[in-house]
């Protein structure tokens, strides 16, 4: 039972599922907005967020734990050029818009993209 387990699996073992959310998050990062599933897009938003706002504040220990998760070339540019920008707000750097059904399998889709 999964009773009070809030994350999504998607079919996949947990190996696959980390590297999954890596690729999505790096992808967001290079490119500012990505278009993915729906469920995808909204287990990928409080990661990303929480790396957001700890690329605002620059430490050892942030970019320590960046760089744990993501490459070196896209931590750069998270704590460079998207962390800058959001120095002065408290949370909610990302969106997500609902964008219809996908034709050929018919699930969802959304775009997630910084504010």
């Amino acid at each position: 039972m999964r009773h009070l387990k809030k994350a999504r699996k998607f079919h996949r073992e947990t190996g696959q599922r980390k590297a999954l959310m890596k690729s999505l998050a790096t992808a967001l990062i290079l490119h500012d907005r990505i278009r993915t599933t729906e469920a995808k897009a909204k287990e990928l938003r409080p990661s990303i967020e929480k790396m957001v706002s700890k690329a605002r504040v620059k430490s050892l220990t942030t970019v320590r734990f960046i760089r744990k998760t993501l490459a070196a070339h896209v931590a750069q540019k998270l704590f460079d050029e998207i962390a800058p920008k959001y120095k002065e707000r408290k949370g909610g750097y990302t969106r997500i818009i609902k964008l219809g059904q996908r034709r050929s399998d018919g699930s969802h889709m959304a775009q997630i993209e910084f504010i």
